[in-house]
């Protein structure tokens, strides 16, 4: 056990987060979940804000010591927003940032003392689709997620040098519990399920654990030579323009 990789995995009491806590433990790696609700048993959970600095230093710091280190770091927390630039108010604009942008700094800035030391160091950043295409109804979230696009290649730039590779993964709209809070809260939860589906070329949702397993690739030795770079698991839908299938 001494020998496995040791990953940290923040927002990884569900969704996205517990996938790729799952994907890496089943790659053999000894993994820590930080989250306000975190899991139990199989992963070290340890409860964290990750708006709350002194709070994500002691939670990386336990993580650290309980894992014996840390060589994995997945940025997966963050939270969603609805609307178009007139829609949000300032109090939200700040506190989506907060989380889904500066949550990713202060989290990456505790833990790089432990990836220094490690001769398998990753962050992986759970980005978006909404960074690189243009999404109605969520300039919000889409700026947050434009900001963790260049956040990593900045961070993959600066670290390279210190043995720490950074990349993201870009979801198209994954079938998670936040979006399925979406679906319920839409007047015509099939009608709006089914505009999803389709604005995905392969027509369906992308799976959380589709996406984990990007991560885990991201994450592990395998990729070695991957660094500063966007992998899309969106069903095509940044990279094809189909034509109509009528």
């Amino acid at each position: 056990m001494s020998d496995a990789l040791k990953a940290v995995v923040t927002g990884g009491g569900s969704g996205i987060g517990l996938a790729a806590a799952s994907a890496l433990a089943g790659r053999g790696m000894r993994v820590a979940c930080l989250d306000l609700n975190p899991p139990g048993e199989p992963f070290i959970g340890i409860k964290a804000d990750v708006t709350d600095d002194a709070a994500v230093r002691a939670a990386v710091a336990e993580a650290a010591e309980r894992l014996g280190g840390i060589d994995v770091l997945v940025n997966n927390a963050g939270i969603g927003a609805q609307g178009t630039i007139e829609d949000n108010p300032d109090s939200e604009w700040h506190r989506v940032f907060d989380v889904n942008v500066l949550g990713m700094v202060r989290v990456a800035r505790a833990a790089l003392p432990y990836l220094r030391r490690s001769e398998h160091a990753a962050i992986v950043n759970t980005c978006s689709i909404a960074a690189t295409a243009g999404l109605p109804q969520r300039a919000l979230y889409s700026a947050t997620k434009g900001a963790v696009l260049s956040l990593t290649l900045a961070m993959a730039a600066d670290h390279i040098r210190e043995g720490i590779r950074v990349n993201c993964v870009n979801p198209g709209t994954a079938d998670t519990p936040w979006v399925a809070r979406l679906l319920e809260a839409a007047d015509d939860p099939e009608a709006e399920r089914a505009a999803l589906n389709a604005r995905q070329p392969m027509g369906r949702l992308v799976s959380a654990e589709e996406v984990a397993a990007a991560i885990a690739y991201l994450a592990s030795p395998e990729s070695a030579s991957t660094t500063g770079t966007a992998l899309a698991v969106d069903g095509g839908m940044q990279g094809l323009r189909l034509r109509p299938a009528n």
